[in-house]
């Protein structure tokens, strides 16, 4: 019989040793998943501007209990309503200052057109809170709809008088105690003034001389004698009044504009062309989807705006095939028009009436103004 030893000795196998390709490869998911989660969660020192909401002028606006009320509302208006569209465009931002986008975010909308990867100090300011970003934009949007009116009554040949009105006052600049909220400047040194501009070019002519200012305070007129105070403004030395001056006008005619949750100056252009519409008999739009931005002022002017590119896409998308675009932002049209759209560079409200007229009455179309490499070199 065979006895076996109960102390059986094992001998182990050899153990495998990991290839250097195996090595690798797990050191390559290691980085690959710390360089992923760097993408997803890691914040960056950028946002995303992208297409926001487009918002018909002839159109509707929730109000503030969310009921559905004409955007635009004048008195008498035509009985005939407009078939085409004037849209207003607007741009998301994607992130703040409290909250970033995450690089992986970023890389995404790096490879779409319609968006833009824009340091996060360019949108809010170092310093600029998000919601006082937002109080800032506010007041530019209604300044816009107080320019619209007054540049839209005055196409219709209304008289639309303006007053330069003291807006703020610095507790610390010169005018302190001596200009008050509401004050009305009519004159600076005997001669009277009409704009905003006015008022600086005298204060800088002067070189840091009192100027004496007529005010209208209330309806009782009188006089101060202000000394301006030498003072950095974006790097470059200007003599100020330390007061907050804008354009107030006496509008003969109500207008009412219903808009939330946006903010800027760039609606003004389609603010205008969208009260002239509903004043004017007949319809500027000749049934058309028409699209457009920019800023203006009370004489008529169109100014450029940010964001052209990502409103050029929302107003694709949005289904409009004409766009309006300020002369000044034709750098940023040219070669970024997506396809189905067709741009006209406008500079004034009368050119962009004209645009209306022409495409409403089937006219020469190539006769326009449009954005391209030669309207860029000339301006």
């Amino acid at each position: 019989m065979t006895l076996f030893d109960e102390n059986v000795s094992v001998v182990p196998a050899p153990r495998r040793r990991r290839s250097r390709s195996t090595v690798f490869g797990l050191w390559s998911l290691a980085v690959a998943t710390l360089i992923l989660f760097a993408l997803t969660f890691l914040p960056s020192p950028y946002v995303i501007q992208q297409p926001g909401p487009v918002l018909n002028t002839l159109g509707t606006s929730p109000n503030a209990d969310g009921e559905e009320v004409p955007l635009i509302t004048v008195p008498n208006e035509e009985d005939t309503p407009s078939a085409g569209q004037l849209d207003l465009l607007t741009v998301q931002v994607n992130g703040n200052r409290e909250r970033t986008p995450s690089w992986l975010e970023l890389a995404l909308a790096w490879f779409d057109p319609s968006r833009a990867v824009v340091p996060v100090d360019r949108i809010f300011p170092s310093g600029q809170s998000t919601e006082q970003r937002n109080t800032e934009n506010a007041a530019l949007m209604s300044d816009s709809q107080l320019e619209a009116s007054a540049a839209a009554l005055r196409a219709l040949d209304y008289d639309v008088p303006q007053d330069i009105v003291v807006g703020t006052v610095d507790d610390a600049g010169a005018a302190a105690g001596m200009l008050e909220l509401g004050d009305i400047i009519t004159s600076v040194d005997g001669t009277p003034v009409t704009t905003v501009d006015e008022v600086r070019s005298a204060v800088q002519t002067g070189a840091g001389a009192p100027v004496s200012l007529a005010i209208d305070r209330n309806g009782a007129e009188s006089s101060v004698s202000v000394t301006p105070r030498l003072s950095d403004v974006n790097g470059q030395q200007q003599w100020l009044l330390g007061v907050g001056l804008s354009l107030g006008f006496d509008l003969p005619v109500d207008v009412k504009i219903q808009i939330n949750n946006v903010g800027g100056p760039s609606a003004g252009m389609m603010f205008a062309l969208g009260i002239i519409d509903k004043m004017s008999p007949g319809d500027l739009t000749g049934g058309q989807h028409i699209a457009g931005t920019g800023t203006i002022d009370a004489a008529g002017n169109v100014g450029g705006i940010g964001g052209i590119r990502q409103k050029l896409y929302g107003a694709r998308d949005a289904g409009a095939t004409w766009f309006l675009a300020p002369r000044a932002n034709c750098g940023e049209v040219v070669g970024h028009v997506p396809d189905g759209i067709r741009v006209f560079s406008v500079s004034t409200l009368q050119d962009s009436l004209k645009v209306l007229e022409t495409i409403r009455d089937e006219g020469d179309l190539d006769a326009l103004p449009t954005c391209d490499a030669t309207s860029v070199a000339g301006s």
